[in-house]
């Protein structure tokens, strides 16, 4: 159907309020926000769906969502999976409503679903899929986009995000349904016959002791003074609790602290970026933390800044991965508890530094395709050989990381829990996260990173995105800032070029639409359309023993990449 085909249809047959039929007969004049409401449909992928809150066929909203937990039971009862499916949400504005949709769609199938009462982190729902037993699991969600978006994220029997064939065939059944079918029953009509239930608060506290058994401390980490923020989202509630049973001292920001799907005071709540600690800056003028920390509206992602002089240094993905790998294998070193041939898990676009970590304890470490689904993927593999206690951790530059196999996505409570503990071992030992840092760059030479991201608009923002990769591949720059490019790996063709030696070998990975430019032993140059958003992203990565060095590298790598980026942005 064309754009106005899927707007003539919504118009005659949607049932909707007043206000909504006002929307869209506004757009009957106004072609710009109608192609951005009915130019395509909401895609399902691995990563579910993802999108603005509003009206038409690319927005999310009560009908698209349905239509998508519609398809996703249709196909459950396709398979011989477990019947069930839990379901989570998050602080954003209608999730609860959506959680409600989504389990009435599963329920009017025979499924029957688990809800969380009051929302949680993404990782607690990864958590109750594992441990009732569910044939998928959902997340109503958009992680840390601004306000105005939401997403439903679908996730597999073992917990994991779901792989490719599932959701291509997710997304077939999804097609086949139409928009408009009413429910049979009503939300508190299922609840009440049993089809639905509320997960029961054990399931709480069960996870709270998971996590804390994931704990490498043997001792109260009461010294650490800390200020967080939950970012108006789900960690609120877990994150003080496991910090508070392991003795820390927490502050909260007061701006932050409750639920609120606009976010108010962080327009885009991503801890990625230094001005989603804007607030806590403020805060700790005054109050001088030892250290503040921050996570992401669902509680997957976690942050962390170090007060520095006047002033603070808030500590990169990559940073933060690199010291809780180095914590870890460390701690568990010296311990005599690190497993015979340990496995640790990277992103590709994640610093190469870790390699370097994990080598210093003889780990090596495997590297995986962007989204934590790949990671969770090779936890699976070693489950299904009885070995997954090899698995050690698992972390991406995006601020995501997770200790233990009791979830599948990246947990920043437990991360919080594990951050806290060695900034409080470093601070009896007189120093911090910063120091540490620079202690291991000192070590294993400095690894600057940037990410270059560019938002697209408008609906032909895929197609845009395509086109930049397509002519990536045709136009290769065959130098950075005048250094060579030494490979070239292309994970969509599965096949990287060493252009030292003229030589080709297969890419193993799953094929993906990614390309990397390998400087030699100075950088790495990363280019990958993003899965859930219309953005391009180029990874950047300078090394040299000289800090300053690797600095002037990267702002030149960047000024000189920077131009290769789409214009419409």
């Amino acid at each position: 159907m064309t754009e106005l085909e899927r707007y003539q249809q919504w118009c005659e047959q949607a049932p909707l309020n007043e206000a909504g039929r006002a929307a869209l007969a506004a757009m009957q004049n106004d072609e710009t926000e109608r192609k951005g409401c009915f130019g395509a449909e909401l895609q399902f992928g691995t990563a579910g769906i993802r999108g603005i809150m509003g009206i038409g066929t690319n927005r999310l909203n009560d009908f698209t969502v349905r239509r998508t937990a519609q398809g996703l039971a249709a196909w459950l009862t396709s398979t011989e999976l477990p019947q069930r499916c839990a379901i989570g949400y998050d602080s954003r504005h209608n999730s609860r409503r959506y959680a409600e949709l989504c389990a009435v769609a599963l329920a009017e199938r025979g499924v029957h679903v688990y809800v969380y009462h009051e929302l949680a982190p993404t990782p607690m729902l990864s958590f109750a899929v594992r441990q009732l037993g569910c044939g998928c699991g959902i997340v109503v969600s958009a992680s840390h986009n601004a306000g105005i978006y939401n997403g439903i994220k679908c996730y597999g029997p073992d917990g994991c995000q779901m792989t490719d064939e599932p959701a291509a065939r997710v997304f077939a059944e999804i097609e086949k349904i139409p928009y408009f079918l009413p429910a049979e029953k009503s939300f508190e009509d299922f609840l009440a016959e049993g089809g639905v239930e509320f997960i029961a608060p054990e399931l709480w506290e069960r996870y709270y002791e998971t996590v804390l058994g994931e704990r490498l401390a043997t001792v109260p980490s009461d010294n650490l003074n800390l200020l967080y923020t939950p970012l108006c989202g789900t960690g609120n509630k877990p994150v003080r609790t496991v910090l508070g049973r392991i003795g820390v001292n927490v502050a909260v920001v007061p701006a932050q602290e409750k639920p609120d799907g606009d976010f108010k005071t962080c327009e885009y709540p991503n801890p990625e970026t230094d001005a989603a600690l804007n607030e806590s800056y403020k805060i700790a003028r005054e109050t001088h933390p030892d250290l503040i920390l921050g996570t992401d509206p669902d509680c997957d992602r976690v942050a962390v800044a170090v007060p520095v002089g006047g002033g603070f240094r808030k500590l990169s993905g990559n940073e933060l991965g690199c010291l809780l790998l180095d914590y870890i294998l460390g701690t568990m070193q010296k311990a005599g508890t690190l497993p015979a041939d340990p496995v640790a898990v990277r992103s590709i676009v994640s610093t190469p530094m870790a390699d370097k970590i994990a080598a210093s304890y003889g780990v090596k470490m495997r590297r995986v395709l962007t989204g934590f689904k790949y990671i969770g993927g090779e936890i699976l593999t070693l489950e299904q050989k009885h070995e997954e206690n090899r698995f050690v951790f698992g972390f991406e530059e995006s601020c995501g990381y997770l200790k233990g196999t009791y979830a599948r996505d990246k947990d920043a409570v437990v991360a919080s829990m594990l951050t806290c503990d060695l900034a409080a071992a470093l601070k009896r030992e007189g120093t911090n996260l910063a120091e540490h840092m620079d202690a291991l760059y000192s070590r294993f030479g400095w690894h600057e990173a940037r990410v270059l991201s560019c938002e697209l608009q408008g609906p032909d923002a895929m197609e845009i995105s395509a086109g930049f990769m397509a002519q990536m591949r045709r136009e290769l720059p065959k130098a950075v800032c005048g250094i060579a490019v030494t490979s070239v790996t292309d994970y969509q063709a599965r096949v990287t070029r060493d252009l030292v030696h003229g030589t080709e070998e297969a890419v193993t990975l799953p094929k993906s639409n990614v390309l990397v430019l390998q400087l030699g032993e100075k950088g790495t140059v990363i280019l990958r359309p993003s899965g859930t958003e219309p953005k391009v992203k180029i990874y950047l990565t300078a090394v040299d023993a000289d800090r300053a060095a690797a600095m002037k590298l990267l702002d030149d790598m960047a000024a000189e990449m920077s131009g290769y980026l789409p214009k419409n942005a």
